[in-house]
């Protein structure tokens, strides 16, 4: 079955670039600059940051739909980012290297179902809960630190 991998836009997230860090502590961020690779993955461009890159520690509603399973977390975007991940049939390094929690939504943003999963065996378990009907998207979470990693549908 294919499937679809998109990061997020970077259309929300531009108003901060170039910010001063002040600027972005009065908006709820903070500016980091990578220091080790693998780290800090970027949610927009889905890849990790080179060593010396700026990125954006900022809150994001991962899950905006109003019902009990509405949620934010902190996520990085690479400052600068402009390109949107967006690929079939492939899994971008910065996921295939973790391990993911894999969330599975209904049409009403209902959680019906969820796995964890090395990256290294993500279609497998794209290929599974994509053969549910009911299943309208996934959401993947880097496993660890429970961030929002990226979107994954049906293509």
């Amino acid at each position: 079955m294919n499937f679809r991998i998109t990061g997020l836009s970077p259309e929300p997230f531009r108003a901060l670039f170039g910010l001063s860090d002040e600027e972005l502590a009065c908006r709820g961020a903070q500016r980091v600059i990578a220091d080790a690779k693998p780290g800090y993955p970027d949610r927009i461009e889905v890849r990790d940051a080179e060593v010396g890159e700026p990125l954006l520690l900022v809150n994001y509603t991962h899950q905006p739909a109003d019902t009990p399973y509405r949620a934010s977390h902190a996520v990085f975007v690479r400052e600068g980012a402009e390109t949107t991940y967006d690929q079939v049939n492939e899994v971008p390094d910065a996921m295939r290297s973790r391990w993911l929690s894999v969330r599975a939504f209904d049409a009403g943003h209902l959680m019906i179902d969820a796995d964890l999963v090395e990256g290294s065996a993500l279609e497998s378990l794209i290929e599974r809960f994509l053969a549910n009907p009911d299943v309208a998207y996934l959401q993947a979470h880097y496993a660890k630190r429970g961030c929002y990693a990226a979107r994954i549908e049906r293509a």
